[in-house]
């Protein structure tokens, strides 16, 4: 099992939703997040004086899903969120080693 997280632009989530959904993922958990990558963030200017913002606002989506659906999630992701422009985001696969479903009592992959 793995959970994969995006970080993606606040504007692709509803689009990166419906191509997850569209694929079979059950559930996600997404979170309004800040953070910069290399470009540290990027420059404004506002009544004639230019500001630094250094935490852009992203969205952060969760999904856990079975090792056989990493590949296809991934892709799924990358196409909905893909603009083509710097900030688009990253994507991390992490290593699940148990999941349980609380109201069940359900472990492992009949949990997700």
């Amino acid at each position: 099992m793995k959970l994969v997280e995006a970080i993606v632009k606040p504007f692709k989530l509803e689009e990166v939703k419906d191509a997850l959904l569209e694929i079979g993922v059950q559930g996600m958990t997404v979170s309004e997040v800040k953070g910069f990558g290399r470009q540290k963030g990027h420059k404004e200017t506002y009544r004639g004086q230019e500001y630094t913002i250094e935490f852009v606002p992203k969205v952060k989506i969760e999904v856990a899903v079975t090792d056989a659906q990493v590949s296809r999630v991934i892709e799924a992701i990358t196409k909905a969120a893909k603009t083509g422009s710097i900030g688009d985001g990253k994507i991390f696969v992490r290593e699940l080693s148990a999941v349980v479903r609380i109201r069940t009592g359900e472990t492992g992959e009949t949990a997700l």
